[in-house]
């Protein structure tokens, strides 16, 4: 057994070519301009990067929402909101190491529509965002944001998404079937 450890330079790599997929993804899911694109402030970041309160222990990722403002900017008015995806490398890392052919590319794939979609909801105002992180949010809208990344991802053709797929199949379920 392996001890926990963060993401390798490559896998750092294939973070950097899901992260470009995935919002290249939700970008023509959602039909967002570049402009309105760029308005959703976000960042993605792994864990040599998090603060200690963005870890989690569970999910393989989080959303935390921070309040930006402009340099030499005062007022309130000048604020906006900034989300940062905080990837969790050692969860994602120990999961794909221990289930059958759950591939590294695929999963983070999945990870990063999933919070993406996630921050196009909170941006758009379609959920919103009370929570001090992502293990406080519903099970109600996980399961829907989860029916949306399935839903974003089935036409695309990406080896090794099925068995993503049937790693989150309850996810999809309604509750109580």
């Amino acid at each position: 057994m392996q001890t926990a450890r963060l993401f390798s330079k490559e896998e750092l790599l294939k973070v950097d070519d899901a992260v470009r997929v995935a919002e290249e993804i939700v970008n023509n899911f959602y039909k967002m301009s570049s402009g309105q694109w760029l308005k959703n402030r976000y960042d993605i970041k792994t864990a040599k990067d998090l603060a200690v309160h963005e870890y989690v222990d569970g999910p393989f990722a989080q959303v935390v929402k921070y309040e930006g403002r402009k340099k030499d900017v005062s007022l309130g008015s000048s604020s906006f909101s900034l989300y940062k995806v905080c990837l969790q490398d050692i969860a994602i890392l120990s999961i794909v190491e221990k289930t059958d052919r759950l591939l590294l590319e695929p999963f983070l794939l999945y990870i990063l529509i999933h919070e993406l979609v996630h921050v196009v909801r909170f941006s758009k105002f379609k959920q919103r965002y009370e929570n001090k992180n992502e293990a406080d949010v519903t099970l109600e809208e996980e399961r829907k944001v989860h029916q949306l990344t399935h839903s974003i991802l089935k036409p695309v053709s990406v080896r090794g998404l099925s068995k993503v797929f049937e790693f989150y199949k309850d996810w999809r379920k309604e509750p109580g079937t």
